[in-house]
This record gives structure tokens, sequence and C-alpha cells, in this order.
């Protein structure tokens, strides 16, 4: 279970001067139970800074993140143990120059043997049709497959969350599907943000986030109606 209760978070912009203040979030207080969570919103709606704040990348100025009754300020450390996190850019995240080398680094604490971490890594690629690519560079991958590496690679630190940002945005169609295929076969709770309404649509749950508030959130069609007639307002 992932509470939020009574959370804002706020950044502080010089301005003028002066220090002007800028609130991203606030008055949230979800309970997130369900297998697969969409977050939807326009750029710059605060959906990045609530996937940010699950496994601590943000903390709240007010109020507080419970994952399994692990506070994200106090205890980050264990929550990031379970909250796996995928960036929009794969790139990002992707730290060794081959998806071999990046999924055994992310064994190196459990598999302490290297010829056995380095068999695991090669095997973990594998189930996700990556084996012909484990030894290419990551620059050479399509983005989809680049995305894959990343979700390999955090699924190799066994959590029990995963959270995505825009995981899709940035892929053309056939990755697209590719991607969000091996996303919804998950075991683990999965909380997304997407653009992609027709992804969002197969969700357990949809949460609209509209000018740093929660403006609807429950069933997928209601909320995916909502957030359109926001749109063409």
């Amino acid at each position: 279970m992932i509470e939020f209760v009574d959370v804002a978070v706020r950044v502080r912009l010089p301005q003028a001067g002066q220090t002007a203040v800028k609130t991203l979030l606030e008055d949230v207080n979800l309970q997130l139970s369900e297998h697969r969570i969409a977050v939807i919103g326009a750029n710059g709606s605060g959906k990045s800074t609530l996937l940010r704040l699950i496994n601590g990348l943000i903390e709240p100025d007010q109020g507080k993140v419970l994952v399994d009754g692990l506070d994200t300020l106090r205890e980050g450390k264990q929550v990031r143990g379970q909250v796996g996190f995928i960036f929009t850019d794969a790139l990002s995240q992707l730290l060794l120059s081959t998806p071999l080398d990046d999924v055994e680094l992310s064994l190196r604490a459990r598999v302490k043997d290297r010829t056995e971490r380095r068999e695991a890594a090669r095997a973990l690629l594998a189930e996700r049709g990556l084996a012909e690519v484990a030894e290419q560079s990551v620059y050479d991958l399509s983005g989809g497959e680049r995305q894959l590496v990343a979700l390999t690679s955090i699924l190799s630190l066994q959590p029990q969350v995963v959270v995505a940002d825009e995981p899709t945005t940035l892929l053309d169609l056939k990755n697209k599907y590719l991607v969000r295929k091996a996303f919804n076969a998950l075991e683990q709770q999965l909380i997304y943000a997407t653009h992609d309404l027709d992804w969002a649509e197969k969700a357990d749950r949809v949460i609209v986030v509209h000018r740093g508030r929660v403006v609807a959130s429950g069933l997928p069609e209601q909320c995916i109606r909502h957030y359109l007639e926001l749109m063409d307002s």
C-alpha cells in the first residue's frame, strides 16, 4: 500500500532579488493499492513530481508518503529497495556501455560470484527477448530495447513496486506496443504516468493531476472523460 497524507511540494525561485514560492503539488491524499495505476495530466501538471515522491527522489515539503508503512523521508533507503523507478529516457539511467554490463551491475549486491552474476544477467536479458543485443552498445539499441534493458536492470533488484514516468513517450508505435506489453505483464504493482490514453484505459485505476492537484481518481473511463473535458475547456 502506498499512501499520500496531506502532501505538498513547493520550490523556491529567485525573482527580482526576492524568493518566490511555486507550488508543484498540494493537498494530495491517496491510498494506492491497485495492481496497475495510470497517472495522466498535461505537461507541467505535477505527474512526475507525484511519481518521484513514491521512492524519495523528491521529498514532500508538507505531509508524508508511506510505502508499506515506510516513510520516504525517514526510511528512504528501505523504500528505494522496494520501489524501482523507470525514467522517460532510458539512457539517463543506463550506467554502463552494454545491456549485459548494466544488468550485471544491478545484480552485484545479491550475486557475489562474477561468473554466476554474468550468467544471471544474460538469462534475465534473454527473458525479455534481449539476448541478441546483450553485448551491443546501448547507443546502438532502439528506444524500446533501451527501455526493456532499463526495466530488466530494475527488476533484477526485485522491487515490489515499479514506477514509470512516461516510458513510451519517446518511442515509435512498434516500440511503444513492445514496451507496453512488457509493463502490462509485470507481477509487481505498476504506477505509470502516460499521455497514451489507450494505455491508461487498460489500468485498474486512473489518477488525473491538473495544476498541481489530484482532481480525479477512480475508474479509467470516468477519469479519462474528466481529463478530456478539462483539456477542452
